[in-house]
């Protein structure tokens, strides 16, 4: 008898495996795995349902984990798993329904071929191999955490869920939350780019809302991570780091006497929520651009608002989808969900006169009564403004960041439509603004006002700080421009013409 040793032995073990797997019956796929928001894992010893395809990978409400703990979802085996995972992580395998609402086609256009989503990419640079890979596996891990919290899997402590995340200086952040002088940009970075999960979690937790509201911490986390991952990070400015730095300004304002005094758990629920989602899901243009392409969301609402409503309906649908408030009465609900809308809109930049004419006449008057839920909510409003727009407001090296930033967005919309032949909107034109005169004309016309009135409403030593970084900045940005002219000078080139709408701010800058 011929002994089968070696290679020869093992292809023959191999082929009679197969044989046998090929005539065990195949088990369908049960519904309820298909229909759910898990995970599709990939482990060696799960139970094996076949590979399926990548399309109809598609239609589930899924995200690609590497975890096997998870028993209920869909697994595929380990065999071929390495060209599975090519195919499927270059798609993207999560289709989010939004219930209540027509789902929205993110970067589609009916006449302007313009995908939103890449807007604001940048390629790749050419460097090191060994550095590409780095940047890749870091990118990877993020996806992975982010998608496993999506997954919605229960803690081991409750109390402290995002422990496992935090770094010890982030920690320390955390501790002084409340500083004017927070660092988004380094607390963002500590937290692998998860600072507006950590921060709003953590305010929440710092305020008890998580008890009084009797909020599901795991819905509550799975609703922050859907919040984060529909910031597109790609934008310079538009981004969730300016959600997580507008909403520890809304802290810090929520803490100043004549608010902490009066304000109820309520308001402060909707405020941070408001300020979190404020942005959601921005696509990084104006709406002069969103009209001017004949984009759907300008026309579903009617040139009105276009981006604000689209950022409150995003932040509804993300409500609903993740059950957050589905234990409180459904008018309760319905209640916080159009407040949170009043909240939003009223970030609507070519709105600025109507609110702060309102807010002068209320202080003219001395009538603002913080007992009255109406005026209560108007206050919050303005809050809302302030902390949208306080960029200004910050220390030299934050503020000047992201001064860069909102104007490299501005720049790059301008590049939009000089490619597609149409009419560049203001601040937008390269060639004919600077980030110094920009800011300029922002701080003189637009923050300048709405700070002095928020002066008087609380004369703080806050307030009294914000103040004086604005006329430090404002200084700043006036003594580059002096010398920049004079380099120009020097050289016989001439500095760039000044704009004369320099007072026109487009809608769904920095401020919307």
């Amino acid at each position: 008898m011929i002994s089968l040793s070696g290679p020869r032995r093992s292809l023959w073990g191999g082929a009679r495996r197969r044989k046998r797997m090929s005539q065990q019956p195949q088990r369908p796929v049960p519904k309820h795995v298909l229909s759910r928001r898990g995970a599709i894992s990939f482990s060696s010893s799960s139970s094996l349902f076949g590979a399926p395809d990548p399309r109809q990978l598609s239609e589930r409400r899924g995200a690609i984990s590497y975890d096997s703990s998870d028993q209920t979802a869909l697994y595929i085996r380990m065999l071929g798993a390495c060209v599975i995972f090519k195919q499927l992580f270059s798609r993207d395998v999560r289709v989010r329904s939004r219930v209540g609402f027509e789902p929205e086609r993110r970067g589609s256009h009916p006449y302007l071929p313009i995908d939103f989503r890449i807007l604001h990419s940048q390629p790749e640079p050419a460097g090191p191999a060994s550095a590409r890979k780095i940047r890749r596996l870091l990118s990877f891990q993020r996806y992975l955490h982010s998608s496993r919290s999506c997954r919605g899997s229960a803690p081991q402590n409750p109390l402290h869920i995002l422990d496992h995340d935090y770094t010890g200086q982030a920690k320390c952040m955390l501790e002084r939350v409340g500083s004017w002088n927070f660092d988004i940009f380094l607390f963002d970075r500590l937290t692998n780019g998860n600072s507006l999960i950590n921060l709003t979690f953590h305010l929440f937790n710092q305020y008890g809302l998580i008890e009084l509201f009797q909020l599901d911490m795991v819905k509550l986390h799975r609703f922050l991570v859907m919040v984060q991952e529909d910031y597109h990070q790609q934008n310079p400015y538009h981004n969730a780091v300016h959600a997580a730095d507008v909403t520890q300004a809304m802290y810090c304002y929520l803490r100043e006497p004549k608010l902490s005094k009066s304000l109820t758990s309520c308001d402060i629920l909707l405020g941070l929520l408001a300020a979190a989602t404020h942005d959601l899901d921005h696509p990084g243009v104006n709406q002069p651009f969103l009209i001017k392409t004949n984009h759907y969301l300008a026309a579903l609402y009617r040139n009105t608002s276009v981006l604000e409503n689209h950022h409150w309906r995003s932040a509804v649908g993300l409500l609903r989808e993740s059950g957050l408030f589905s234990h409180l009465p459904t008018e309760d609900g319905l209640n916080m969900e159009r407040q949170l809308g009043s909240l939003i809109l009223a970030t609507d930049i070519s709105r600025q006169n109507e609110y702060l004419l309102k807010f002068r006449e209320h202080l003219d008057k001395e009538d603002l009564c913080l007992g009255n839920a109406g005026h209560r909510h108007f206050v919050l409003q303005m809050a809302l403004k302030c902390a949208d727009i306080c960029n200004p407001c910050r220390p030299w090296e934050l503020s000047k960041q992201w001064s860069e930033k909102v104007t490299q967005e501005f720049f790059h919309q301008g590049d939009v439509e000089k490619k597609h032949k149409l009419e560049v909107s203001p601040l937008c034109d390269s060639q004919t603004n600077s980030v110094g005169k920009i800011q300029i004309g922002f701080m003189t016309y637009v923050v300048e006002p709405l700070f002095a009135e928020w002066a008087r409403f609380s004369d703080t030593r806050l307030t009294q700080t914000m103040l004086g970084y604005l006329g430090l900045n404002k200084a700043g940005w006036s003594g580059l421009l002096q010398e920049q002219a004079g380099a120009g000078e020097g050289t016989g080139t001439a500095a760039p013409a000044e704009d004369t709408n320099s007072k026109v701010l487009p809608q769904g800058s920095e401020e919307s």
